[in-house]
């Protein structure tokens, strides 16, 4: 039976990430892939990069950074992608890969790839190829449940909290506006694994026209949940029954640091092109990170039981931001900077309170105070 991965989204960071483990566990001989990447949308300006997956050679990740105290410098030629298709273009060879052969999906479309265009996402009509991602994943699940309903485990790495239960949601609006049997619904549940994950790792870099800088850390956390299972075996891929500890860790830390420093870049007229790796060789703004992390995040995480494993993850998190091999450049931490404001300092603030923190956390609640949560209309 096949292995095949069709991978929605042609992203440096799945390239350095999922399709990157699915290479590592090819070499290691387990009979995983091939992928077939998918551009979702029609963008023009992606349609080199499309082709440059069909390059049997295969793409550069450059993974640079430090791994327990040690330097790493590598590169590995990624050969897991065996084919880069449009959805737009090819959607006809993409239906029948998906009807026929796919065992995982895995998707990255960005923060705002779950949204859907109702106006746009009719399918079923006249071969019309709906414009958003749920939608075009409704049909194809149609298809496949009308070519041969075999089970299929979606494993979606968007930065979204609970992102396989909010996707599987989409899609079903989505497949509801096309008027799908009531047969299509059960089978959904019955036989398609909606994962919920969690990833983490910084790929600061493109290599053109396919390629990726990377650190060394790398995660992949899944949910366990019947018919969930990861596409392969990997040192970096963990199966968990609560990914809650994963996600406190990686916004509440790595991303709030991020976020700190970008206020502090923001507020104070840094160089427009600072990378952390270079704010952080201010010894004043590395004080103060680390003054913020000691006395008003980790006892946060203290209070709700996470004390040790929250300090541990500080230490590696400052290795990260320092990375002599990666620039991170704070202008790209910094867009949507009052969202990111919102999930994680208002979000911390809140979850840390809750818990009886002993900090009243003024630095964080300064910073919250200038961006206040907008209340959603009744």
């Amino acid at each position: 039976m096949s292995s095949r991965i069709i991978q929605f989204g042609t992203s440096r960071f799945l390239q350095a990430h999922a399709a990157f483990f699915v290479h590592e566990a090819r070499q290691s001989g387990q009979d995983v892939g091939p992928i077939t990447v998918v551009q979702v949308s029609g963008a023009s300006s992606r349609s080199g990069r499309v082709e440059a997956f069909n390059n049997a050679e295969g793409y550069p990740v450059a993974i640079r950074g430090m791994s327990e105290g040690q330097p790493v410098e590598q590169s590995v030629q990624v050969t897991s992608v065996e084919r880069g298709l449009s959805a737009n273009e090819n959607w006809e060879e993409l239906s029948k890969l998906f009807a026929e052969d796919a065992e995982f999906i895995i998707s990255n479309t960005g923060d705002t790839g779950y949204q859907t265009q109702p106006e746009e996402d009719g399918f079923g009509v006249n071969g019309q190829i709906p414009r958003s991602f749920p939608a075009k994943l409704a049909a194809l699940l149609v298809k496949r449940w009308q070519a041969s309903a075999r089970p299929l485990v979606i494993l979606p790495c968007e930065l979204v909290t609970g992102n396989g239960h909010v996707l599987k949601h989409a899609v079903i609006d989505s497949a509801r506006l096309n008027a799908a049997p009531a047969e299509f619904y059960t089978w959904l549940d019955d036989s398609v694994a909606f994962a919920e994950t969690l990833v983490d790792r910084i790929v600061s870099e493109p290599i053109e026209p396919i390629g990726a800088v990377a650190e060394p850390y790398a995660l992949w956390a899944i949910k366990r949940a019947p018919g969930v299972r990861p596409p392969c075996t990997h040192a970096n891929i963990v199966l968990t029954d609560d990914l809650e500890p994963y996600e406190r860790l990686k916004l509440h830390i790595l991303n709030l640091g991020h976020t700190f420093l970008a206020e502090i870049w923001q507020r104070e007229n840094r160089p427009a092109e600072e990378t952390v790796r270079a704010i952080l060789a201010d010894k004043d703004i590395r004080a103060r990170l680390d003054w913020l992390y000691q006395s008003e995040v980790l006892p946060g995480f203290a209070a709700n039981g996470m004390g040790d494993v929250a300090q541990s993850y500080v230490a590696t998190t400052i290795d990260r931001f320092r990375n002599p091999f990666l620039d991170h450049r704070i202008a790209d931490i910094s867009q949507h900077h009052r969202e990111k404001v919102g999930r994680r300092i208002h979000a911390f603030l809140e979850w840390a309170g809750r818990a009886g923190s002993p900090s009243s956390a003024p630095v964080l609640r300064e910073i919250a105070a200038r961006y206040p949560l907008v209340e959603a209309a009744p």
